[in-house]
């Protein structure tokens, strides 16, 4: 499961909860390893964090409140702070081995003798993606083989790094909502102690 905690537009104390939620959350889990963070406007502070981790957070989805004195600024009045917890769908696996079909056809044009008597054509699909390459250029159905593959594997190339921008595109849509009353958590005072239900 991939997780983000996000301050969204909010200021540096919401940035300092970022990084409060996220130590947290690590000694509570244990197992989470971190993707990514944006740095915010002070020390210590981030925009957003992204982690792994193999346990379900789905009941942390929504918005956690922190209830503090502004660290940053003194005499400002407001003493709640919101930070978004988003659970950031995951890019499928796209490669592997076991998971190509490899068919075998007659070739047309030129070739001498083996136009039409032997299948040097070779088309791969890959399963999962339906993705297919084929190749009837070279002579040698070992030849044809290889350049199917390496037609196929640019091919997934292209379709892991679209699928890596949906996933960028997902965490940048879930980065400025964040809806502030009834959140799923409450911690409390400079040391970001959770408030229990």
């Amino acid at each position: 499961m991939i997780v983000q905690i996000s301050a969204g537009q909010g200021p540096s104390e919401c940035q300092l909860a970022v990084a409060k939620l996220f130590e947290a959350l690590r000694k509570e889990y244990g197992d989470l390893v971190e993707i990514s963070k944006n740095r915010g406007y002070e020390k210590g502070c981030y925009d957003s964090i992204r982690f792994r981790t193999e346990q379900d957070m789905s009941s942390l989805e929504g918005t956690v409140m922190w209830i503090c004195k502004s660290p940053f600024r003194p005499n400002h009045k407001r003493k709640n702070w919101y930070v978004d917890v988003s659970i950031i769908p995951e890019q499928g696996e796209i490669t592997s081995g076991k998971e190509y079909r490899i068919e075998k056809f007659h070739c047309g044009g030129k070739g001498g003798q083996n136009v039409n008597k032997v299948e040097t054509g070779v088309r791969i699909i890959h399963i999962p993606t339906r993705l297919v390459a084929q190749s009837a250029e070279e002579r040698s159905q070992f030849l044809n083989k290889q350049r199917a593959m390496e037609k196929l594997q640019e091919k997934l190339t292209v379709l892991q790094k679209e699928q890596e921008a949906k996933q960028v595109n997902a965490a940048w849509r879930e980065h400025n909502r964040i809806v502030r009353g009834n959140p799923v958590r409450t911690y409390e005072g400079e040391r970001f102690v959770l408030r229990k239900a």
